[in-house]
């Protein structure tokens, strides 16, 4: 996935819901820090944005992204046409250590206004750290291998990794400690 391509979903995911702001929480929020080009390209290999919509309560959050998924999702005109889907998540999605809010990084540009004029969408990236703590709490191989790119080519400090990983909620412990183990054998 490319820049552009983030940027593109960002848009089309606000439209969806009629909102200005969404937050991308998977693999693609890498790109909200770093280029394609300064990325290992396993890094972005992943062909879908998981977008959190902004709401009020966790309820609300889940019927927006069931809008974006059924607009622009897995198998939607929308990704038969750009190459790319857009899964919409909540808030129960991602293990997300204390502060996350704090730290997101902000997209937005020419490329996130709509069409004549309409709605200038910003898209809220997960810092690069906060991001490997929510991949490695999932805790899959394409997770750790993401990861492992990005150790790997100097672009995360693994020691912010582990000390957030420690502030994850309770019901996420148990696959941060897996993490932490699985960081502290990587390093």
């Amino acid at each position: 996935m490319r820049r552009d391509q983030l940027e593109h979903a960002i848009r089309t995911a606000c439209q969806i819901i009629g909102r200005q702001e969404v937050i991308v929480v998977g693999s693609q929020a890498i790109l909200g820090t770093f280029r394609e080009d300064e990325l290992p390209d396993r890094a972005t290999m992943s062909g879908e944005v998981d977008i959190l919509p902004i709401a009020d309560s966790n309820e609300e959050a889940k019927q927006l992204a069931n809008d974006i998924e059924g607009v622009a999702g897995e198998f939607s005109p929308f990704e038969s046409l750009h190459g790319f889907r857009i899964d919409g998540v909540d808030l129960d999605t991602s293990a997300l250590p204390e502060g996350w809010r704090d730290r997101l990084v902000k997209v937005q540009n020419a490329n996130t206004a709509g069409a004549a004029g309409g709605l200038q969408c910003t898209g809220w990236c997960l810092d690069k750290e906060d991001l490997c703590v929510a991949k490695l709490c999932a805790f899959r191989e394409k997770d750790q291998n993401f990861v492992s790119e990005l150790l790997r080519a100097g672009l995360v400090d693994p020691g912010i990794i582990a000390t957030r990983l420690a502030t994850v909620p309770e019901r996420y412990q148990p696959g941060a400690g897996r993490a932490a183990e699985w960081l502290a054998s990587w390093t």
